[in-house]
């Protein structure tokens, strides 16, 4: 029946709402950075099964091949592209890039509490008790906490993530402390919770954290920045694909009103 095709319809124009919003989302934030672009995924419904394959017809023979009817589709998740952003080269000493994988752990406060959060942003700041905070609005400290005296002049990281510092006083380089990297079994299992921070789940394992360059973890490089990984071109495109089956979702809906119309028009 068409109301069938209606219900089935529907469902597409939801799904594909979904996908054009993560598309959206995707392009806002194409100077985001450390932000990795997101994906929709789709999958179809139960299938009314009108006839199974394989029954045995009125000769004694399988059938080949059944009959179903499909009854729509619908988003099953998003995923996340952690693929390399676009290397930006600054002059900012307390800029720093993960090239390969990790995050950076910085203290935040997630559902009202304390906790520690990830990032693939290195745009850290000196904040007024000379710590190493992230460039978000909140500034959450980066873990363990690395202090630079008032008087320094100027920062070393090098790639193993040790932050070395000369003050005015003295130009010999004294050490600050160790950056550490995180690393996820599955970091498509993170949550994203805004500020280009994500927080651990069940889905993505327990924290790895450790020295940068050990044990599988990218290794850092001091004035770069990893901007996002969105690519504008493929989601223009995607968007206009989701655009056209959009339109195509619309178009059934409206032959299948159409095919109703008939059918109650044969009654008078």
């Amino acid at each position: 029946m068409a109301t069938i095709a209606l219900h089935s319809a529907s469902t597409g124009l939801s799904a594909l709402s979904t996908q054009i919003d993560v598309i959206a989302n995707n392009l806002a934030n194409v100077n985001t950075p450390g932000y990795k672009a997101a994906r929709v995924n789709f999958e179809d419904l139960l299938y009314q099964e009108k006839r199974q394959p394989g029954v045995e017809n009125a000769q004694g023979d399988r059938t080949p091949a059944g009959l179903q009817v499909g009854l729509g589709v619908r988003v099953s998740n998003t995923t996340r592209d952690f693929s390399k952003g676009t290397q930006l080269s600054t002059s900012n000493q307390t800029d720093l890039m993960i090239e390969g994988p990790g995050f950076f752990p910085v203290a935040a406060v997630v559902d009202g509490g304390n906790a520690t959060a990830y990032t693939r942003a290195g745009n850290f700041f000196v904040n007024t008790d000379g710590e190493l905070v992230l460039g978000n609005i909140d500034g959450p400290r980066l873990e363990p906490p690395i202090t630079l005296p008032p008087n320094h002049i100027s920062v070393s990281v090098s790639a193993d993530g040790i932050v070395s510092y000369t003050t005015s006083d003295d130009p010999t380089s004294q050490q600050a402390g160790q950056i550490e990297l995180t690393s996820f079994v599955n970091p498509n299992g993170m949550r994203p919770i805004g500020g280009n921070l994500f927080v651990p789940t069940e889905a993505s394992g327990d924290p790895l954290t450790g020295v940068p360059g050990q044990e599988g973890r990218g290794v850092l490089r001091q004035n770069a920045l990893e901007g996002s990984n969105v690519e504008p071109v493929r989601e223009l495109v995607e968007l206009i694909k989701a655009q056209r089956a959009f339109e195509m979702n619309s178009q059934t809906i409206s032959a299948a009103d159409q095919a109703l119309q008939v059918v109650s028009n044969l009654g008078r």
